[in-house]
């Protein structure tokens, strides 16, 4: 092995080490933010036997969602009017340098949002913070030139720091490497699946320390039936097609998105709007995980109509606030409204006297949703097996209902490019 090439195993190995350990942090205190938030404002503590605010009164959820989003407004709005714009994960593995002060602000502005009840994902924050520290990393190894690094080492890093914040709040190292892969480099290779599974398996570890290992979302059963292949032929295609427009009124939203001052009216008005949903409906408050555990928690006919007014109403309500201005994720609101479908689905197979668990094939709906509004059918899979804690009994209901969804999902693009 010549000079070089171990030069450039270890200042991968010591990224990985320092990375996963930093990033890990910095994902464990997003969520002790969001803890600390939800208590102050709701006084309300998350977890999955109680995903939202329920007890705490009505009124006050409106108030907190209202109050959030005025604070917010204010931050995103005095962000955007310095000169050093704001800069996407994308573009900083490009290599345009994240602002440091800027991004921490907003980092803490979508998880504040969230924990107040906005209606819009967390994921996108640790995500954010994950890269910015890489940067700063590599900033600090460039002084030394034997810790030097090639472009596409570079690359990687930056991809792999952005899967680890996610493996950090989520608990979730397959997420975060596929997140890494198949979403942002669009390549697997051994270093590039070595180097980001190394870092998020080290930031699980140090977000296990603070959250422990219970899954994000509960269950009452994990070993899943080959009887539900057949809900799953059901619930791929309707997901893929429910996924394909969710993602294209995401992507319309970011593309129209508030960005001078008319955040300062907007986007407290949405959450107006949000809150006075709230009143009757407060699963649709935060990142989605009440209504994806609301729905995986539904087994009576009678909640037929909710399921589908809260999908609804938390699709619209998560558009609404990324044009109005607000920047977050729109991953844990796709599980939400997966989630809600595949319930849907279930009740009417039960009600047919088909019977199967609501809180499986609402999971399933979840990972083909999921699949089509972020392409990426393998984090998607491997997410909800890892936030579930679900067994291998899985993989073939889900992966038939993953497959149906990207099957679909092509079959309209197909359609979309011939009537061009």
């Amino acid at each position: 092995m010549n000079y070089t090439k171990r030069r450039e195993i270890i200042t991968l190995i010591l990224s990985c080490l320092v990375l996963g350990l930093v990033v890990g942090l910095s994902s464990s205190f997003l969520s002790l933010i969001l803890e600390f938030v939800e208590k102050v404002f709701l006084n309300f503590e998350e977890s999955s036997a109680r995903p939202y605010a329920s007890m705490t009164d009505p009124v006050h959820r409106l108030i907190s969602i209202f109050i959030g989003g005025l604070i917010v407004a204010f931050v995103w709005w005095r962000i955007r009017l310095k000169r050093e714009a704001l800069v996407t994960i994308p573009n900083a593995i490009k290599g345009k340098e994240m602002p440091v002060k800027s991004t921490i602000l907003h980092v803490i502005a979508q998880i504040f949002y969230v924990g107040t009840g906005g209606s819009i994902g967390r994921e996108v924050a640790p995500r954010e913070a994950g890269t910015m520290f890489a940067q700063q990393w590599q900033k600090l190894m460039s002084r030394f030139s034997f810790f030097k690094l090639a472009p596409s080492d570079a690359e990687l890093l930056l991809a792999a720091a952005a899967g680890a914040g996610f493996a950090g709040v989520y608990i979730a190292p397959l997420t975060g490497m596929f997140f890494c892969i198949e979403i942002l480099l669009k390549k697997a290779t051994v270093k590039t699946v070595t180097v980001s599974l190394s870092m998020s398996i080290i930031a699980m570890w140090v977000g296990s320390l603070f959250k422990g290992f219970t899954p994000y979302y509960a269950i009452p059963d994990l070993q899943f039936s080959l009887a539900l292949t057949l809900p799953a032929l059901l619930v791929g295609p309707l997901s893929g097609i429910m996924g394909i427009y969710f993602r294209k009124l995401f992507k319309w939203a970011e593309k129209n998105q508030t960005k001078d001052k008319g955040i300062l009216w907007q986007l407290p008005l949405v959450a107006l709007l949000t809150g006075i949903v709230a009143l009757f409906f407060p699963q649709v408050m935060g990142n989605g995980r009440g209504a994806a555990q609301f729905a995986m928690n539904s087994a009576n006919m009678s909640l037929l109509t909710s399921l589908l007014l809260i999908a609804i109403l938390k699709a619209i309500l998560t558009v609404l606030t990324i044009r109005s201005g607000a920047s977050g994720g729109t991953l844990t609101p796709s599980i939400a409204l997966g989630a809600c479908l595949g319930a849907v689905i279930a009740i009417l197979f039960n009600w047919t006297c088909f019977p199967i668990s609501v809180a499986q094939v609402a999971v399933i709906g979840a990972a083909a949703l999921l699949s089509v509004s972020q392409r990426a059918p393998l984090m998607a899979s491997f997410m909800m097996i890892e936030v579930t804690h679900l067994n291998y009994t899985a993989i073939i209901p889900l992966g038939l209902a993953v497959l149906l969804a990207k099957l679909t999902e092509k079959l309209f693009e197909n359609k979309n490019k011939k009537a061009l």
